[in-house]
C-alpha cells in the first residue's frame, strides 16, 4: 500500500484550487456544476482518505454534495482552526495554491472527523432558515428607518414592510411544510414543541442548524453549541470559566427561547430562581439555563421521551 493521500480545496465564489499531500500537486477548476462534477470523477482516481474544504458562506455547498455523491470522505471545516493551524506553523504567506496546501496539510496531521453530509431536505431546510434570518434582519432595518424618515419616505418605507411581513408568514408556511414532510423530523419537531419555551422558531432552528441534537452526548452537544464552560488556567492562575464558540446562530436562538423558559417552564424557572438566589449574576443564570434546556431537549430527542417536568427536575 502507498502513503495515504490527503485533498484540501480552497473555495472561491467563481473557482477551486486544489492541493494534494503529500506530492505537493495543485491545480484548478471552476466553481460551477461542471467545474464540480470534474472534480469529483477525478478525485476517486487519488483515493484520498480525507478530502477537506472551509465553509465559505454556502460557496463550498454544490462541491461538497458532489463529492459526497462520488463516495468521498469530505470534511468542511471552520476557517478559525485552518487559520489558527496555519499560524502555528508559521505560514504567513496567503494565496489559493497556498491555502489548499495548507488545507491538505490540515486534513494530514489532524484529520477531523468525517461527519454524515446533510441530504437535500436538511440543506433546504438550512436555506430556508437562512433567508428568514435575512428578512428578519431587513424587516428590523426597515421599522427603525420607519422612526426617523421624513415624510416623503414614509409610504414606501411601509410599503416595503408589509412586503417583507407577507415574505416572512410565506416563508414560515413553506418552513412548517417541509418540516411536515419528512416523518423523523415531524416526530424531533413534535417533543421539542412539548417544551414550554419552546417554539417552532427555535425547532426549526435546531434541526436545521444542529442536526446532531440528540446523537451525542450532554457535554458534546453542549461544546457544540458554545455554550460549555471551558477553561482558562495557568500555572497558580485559575482564570473563570466562560463560554465561546460554537454555532452562534442556535446560541442567539436558544437565548431568546431560554428568555421565554425561565418565566413559563417549572423546571427553567426553579433553575434560575436559585441561581439567582445563590447570588449568581443574571447573564450567568441566562447561560446556565440554556446549556440545562439544550441538555434537555438533547436528552428528549436521543431518547425519544416526551416532555414531562417531572421527569428533569433535580434531585433536592
Amino acid at each position: 500500500m502507498g502513503e495515504a493521500v490527503y485533498v484540501g480545496v480552497d473555495v472561491a465564489k467563481r473557482t477551486l484550487e486544489i492541493g494534494v499531500r503529500p506530492s505537493g500537486e495543485s491545480f484548478s477548476e471552476s466553481n460551477d456544476p461542471p467545474g464540480c462534477a470534474r472534480l469529483a470523477q477525478r478525485l476517486p482516481r487519488l483515493n484520498p482518505a480525507l478530502v477537506v474544504l472551509e465553509a465559505s458562506g454556502g460557496y463550498e455547498r454544490a462541491l461538497t454534495g458532489e463529492l459526497g455523491t462520488a463516495g468521498l470522505p469530505v470534511v468542511v471545516v471552520n476557517p478559525r482552526q485552518t487559520r489558527d493551524f496555519a499560524r502555528a506553523l508559521g505560514r504567513l504567506e496567503k494565496t489559493d495554491k497556498v491555502d489548499a496546501l495548507m488545507l491538505a496539510e490540515f486534513a494530514e496531521r489532524v484529520q477531523p472527523e468525517v461527519r454524515q453530509l446533510p441530504d437535500q431536505q436538511a440543506l433546504a431546510l438550512a436555506a430556508l432558515m437562512a433567508r428568514r434570518r435575512q428578512l428578519v434582519e431587513m424587516l428590523v432595518a426597515e421599522q427603525n428607518r420607519l422612526l426617523q424618515a421624513p415624510a416623503v419616505l414614509q409610504h414606501e418605507l411601509r410599503s416595503h414592510i408589509d412586503f417583507l411581513r407577507k415574505q416572512l408568514y410565506r416563508l414560515d408556511q413553506e418552513l412548517d411544510q417541509l418540516l411536515h414532510q419528512s416523518p423523523v423530523w415531524r416526530e424531533q419537531e413534535d417533543l421539542l414543541k412539548g417544551v414550554p419555551g419552546i417554539g417552532p422558531v427555535t425547532c426549526a432552528t435546531l434541526l436545521a442548524d444542529l442536526p446532531e441534537l440528540g446523537r451525542l452526548s450532554r457535554r458534546a452537544i453542549a461544546k457544540l453549541a458554545g455554550l460549555a464552560p471551558l477553561a482558562r488556567d495557568s500555572g497558580a492562575m485559575r482564570g473563570r470559566r466562560t463560554v465561546w464558540g460554537g454555532r452562534a446562530k442556535v446560541r442567539a436562538t436558544l437565548f431568546m427561547a431560554t428568555l421565554s423558559a425561565v418565566r413559563h417552564n417549572p423546571v427553567l424557572k426553579a433553575f434560575h430562581a436559585r441561581l439567582r438566589a445563590a447570588g449568581k449574576p443574571n447573564k450567568v443564570a441566562l447561560v446556565a439555563c440554556m446549556r440545562k434546556l439544550l441538555i434537555i431537549l438533547n436528552a428528549m430527542l436521543k431518547n425519544r421521551t416526551p416532555w414531562s417536568p417531572s421527569c428533569f427536575v433535580e434531585p433536592a
